[in-house]
């Protein structure tokens, strides 16, 4: 059985989103080569430090055989993802690339 959940609710809960920002990271063509192994670790090691300064709130690796690599939710607006994402050491190296999407979410939602 789903919560009911009413009008009123819906209008007072979207009353408190915020924007973020979505990134999808694909393979990119240097992917799967042997110079990508130690970028993305470095790539993994990067996502931690921006995890623990707050700027990426989500971090998915996303574990299909298609050419998506992960999916992120930064809480930074779509100019500082971007700008973040570009200075990426797999990114920069063609390892991934990304597209980047201004979203809206609740703060507090988290993953269980």
């Amino acid at each position: 059985m789903t919560t009911y959940v009413s009008d009123d609710d819906m209008r007072a809960g979207l009353a408190t989103t915020k924007p973020y920002t979505a990134v999808i990271l694909r393979a990119g063509p240097k992917f799967g080569t042997p110079e990508a192994e130690p970028l993305v670790w470095e790539h993994g090691r990067r996502n931690f430090g921006l995890r623990a300064d707050g700027a990426l709130s989500i971090v998915c690796p996303v574990l299909d055989d298609t050419d998506v690599c992960g999916i992120g939710v930064f809480d930074r607006d779509l100019d500082a993802t971007v700008a973040i994402m570009e200075e990426d050491p797999a990114v920069r190296a063609g390892v991934f690339t990304f597209t980047a999407h201004p979203t809206r979410g609740f703060p507090g939602d988290r993953l269980p």
